[in-house]
């Protein structure tokens, strides 16, 4: 059996610096949509590089948006963030050019972004853009093992204890 703790700021920002990559999920009215992503942490924003689509068409009319990034070694063994807050689409020169150079160094072939070319009915020209997210709210849950309550337990302990799944 395993238990589910809630993650400090400390250690929700260590898996942000670390995994880089997630799940970014917008909204079009009722409409969910979740992409994976490539991002880069740099505390207190997050950048993520994309190209001109579906994107940038959602986040045009709704910029509100998650990350969702996990950490998974088995079924026991994981952790999961998830950084809300509202995307910005970077234009300044300087902050650009500083946030590109950090994707670049984690992500050095733009994928997935750059890998495709659009073959519908009209060839898209790849627009590049990269957002700027300052989460307002981040959480984080990881696993930790589950060995019971003891009789000294203080009510804190077994409230944290009590989520066991």
């Amino acid at each position: 059996m395993i238990a589910i703790e809630e993650m400090d700021t400390g250690h929700i920002k260590e898996i942000l610096k670390r995994v880089r990559y997630g799940h970014l999920g917008m909204a079009r009215g009722r409409f969910p949509y979740v992409v994976p992503v490539h991002y880069v942490y740099d505390d207190p924003y997050i950048y993520i590089y994309t190209t001109e689509g579906k994107k940038t068409e959602i986040i045009r009319d709704n910029a509100e948006v998650c990350l969702q990034v996990e950490e998974v070694r088995d079924d026991k063994d994981w952790a999961s963030v998830i950084a809300a807050g509202e995307a910005e689409r970077v234009t300044d020169e300087e902050e650009r050019k500083g946030a590109l150079e950090a994707i670049l160094s984690s992500n050095p072939t733009l994928t997935p972004a750059l890998s495709v070319r659009w073959m519908d009915n009209w060839i898209r020209e790849n627009i590049e853009v990269i957002y700027r997210i300052r989460p307002r709210m981040l959480t984080g849950r990881v696993t930790i093992e589950y060995t019971g309550f003891f009789a000294g337990d203080s009510a804190k302990e077994k409230s944290r204890k009590s989520k066991i799944y």
